[in-house]
Formats: structure tokens, C-alpha cells, sequence
């Protein structure tokens, strides 16, 4: 599945700016949507990490030009191999694993042919 082309400019208000100050750095910037194409809910794109509390991080999540910032624990999903989903609990589209981003797969790709002994990891899957 494709990733979510949405885009929206995050302008977080002074008084917004100054909560957030002692902790992280929250300036004016656009958010893209980390979800799947076709998720049917608000779109979402991490903003940080809370390393004070351990299990969440705070997205942006918009639907239009408004844009609300949320706490929101880690999906609890896991592959055979342990990699964690890199989206909320209960997100409404595939998890990281099965979303791809059309641009840094075509830029993957290109760094592969142009690089194949710097850069390992990003060979196509089933090699050449």
C-alpha cells in the first residue's frame, strides 16, 4: 500500500509554542500524513517522541486545514522479527511494514544502482 500524499502547515500559536518550550522545540512547519492511502480518518504525522513517557509520542492529526496536536501511545504490533510499527495504537491504515513511500523507494532504488558497496540497505528486496 501506498503512504498518504497529505500535506498541511503545522503554525502552532505562541501560547502553544510556549507550553511545549521547557521540553521541545515546536516551530511552524508542514506535516506530512504517515498513514496509509485510503485510511478514512484523520491523517497523522509524528511530531516527537515523549521520552518522559515512555509508550507515546505526540502527532499532528488534521482533516482539512485543522490541525490538533495528540498524545497517543504506540501501536503494540510487532513483525516475526520484533521491528515495531512506527504509527499510533489503533491507526486506521497497514502498519509501517506494508506502507511505502512511492518517492524514497524511487530514491532507495536510484541510491542502489549509484552506490550498491556504500549503502546495503537500500538494495531491492530479491537483489540483483
Amino acid at each position: 500500500m501506498n503512504k498518504c500524499t497529505s500535506v498541511v502547515f503545522l503554525s502552532p500559536t505562541d501560547h502553544v509554542v510556549s507550553l511545549f518550550a521547557p521540553v521541545h522545540r515546536l516551530e511552524a512547519r508542514h506535516v506530512l500524513c504517515e498513514l496509509g492511502e485510503d485510511h478514512g480518518d484523520d491523517h497523522a504525522d509524528m511530531v516527537w517522541d515523549e521520552g518522559g513517557r515512555p509508550g507515546s509520542a505526540v502527532w499532528a492529526r488534521w482533516n482539512g486545514r485543522d490541525v490538533k496536536l495528540a498524545s497517543l501511545p504506540w501501536c503494540p504490533a510487532l513483525t516475526a522479527e520484533e521491528d515495531a510499527c512506527g504509527l499510533f495504537a489503533d491507526h486506521p491504515s497497514a502498519h509501517t511494514w506494508d506502507v511505502t513511500d512511492p518517492t524514497l523507494e524511487a530514491l532507495r532504488q536510484e541510491l542502489a544502482k549509484e552506490r550498491p558497496h556504500r549503502s546495503p540497505e537500500f538494495t531491492e528486496e530479491g537483489g540483483e
